[in-house]
């Protein structure tokens, strides 16, 4: 089984965006206050040791998130600048091996292979399908998860 890549999306997975008032506003506005202010969706510094434990076992950490529906370039370009923002003051002491921060409705299961964290159930079906070393977690039970490969 493929499980040496591990991946995280970010909106309602590492952070309550969706928890975030009038966020659908924002987003319609290209305002990125959503991005910049939205609240850990669990207890990250238990996130980042497991993380980094995992690291010096051999496995790599990425992020693949999605930007704005319908969003401008300029949009794009910012929302992708305020998740790096986002996961530099949460997750600092993470050493991501890599961040994939796309358009939106980008396939995931087409940008990397192994764990994929995500709070989208069809996203996750999709990751599950696209090959059989391929596994998808909803964000319930990340630290517990991420602890059965410690």
């Amino acid at each position: 089984m493929n499980t040496r890549k591990i991946y995280f999306d970010m909106d309602g997975t590492l952070n309550r965006f969706y928890d975030v008032k009038d966020w659908r506003d924002c987003l319609k506005n290209e305002d990125t206050f959503p991005y910049d202010v939205a609240a850990p969706q669990l207890r990250l510094s238990a996130l980042a040791k497991r993380l980094n434990n995992l690291q010096k076992k051999g496995y790599l950490i990425g992020v693949i998130s999605w930007t704005a529906m319908n969003s401008t370039t300029e949009y794009h370009k910012a929302v992708e600048q305020a998740k790096l923002n986002w996961l530099k003051k949460h997750l600092a002491s993470v050493n991501f091996d890599e961040i994939k921060i796309v358009r939106y409705n980008t396939p995931k299961h087409e940008l990397g292979e192994g764990i994929l964290f995500d709070d989208n159930a069809e996203i996750r079906k999709e990751w599950d399908r696209a090959n059989d070393t391929n596994l998808a977690f909803d964000v319930d039970n990340i630290l517990e998860v991420l602890g059965h490969l410690n």
